[in-house]
């Protein structure tokens, strides 16, 4: 599955875990990215969404 947005370019972050005696793990947070079927320019077309563009209504989801 792809691991970006295609509406908002939203991806994956990276970063390091600390725990409580500040040692460090590295670490990756992946967005929420949903494939499904939208309308562009009146035609349905799949694309990989972040939930965030599906709930503000950046897309317009097809039946």
């Amino acid at each position: 599955m792809s691991k970006y947005c295609e509406v908002c370019g939203k991806g994956s972050m990276s970063g390091c875990l600390v725990s409580h005696s500040h040692r460090r793990t590295p670490t990756s947070w992946a967005p929420n990215i949903q494939r499904v079927n939208v309308i562009v320019d009146g035609t349905k077309k799949k694309m990989n969404v972040c939930t965030r563009c599906l709930r503000t209504g950046k897309v317009q989801r097809s039946v």
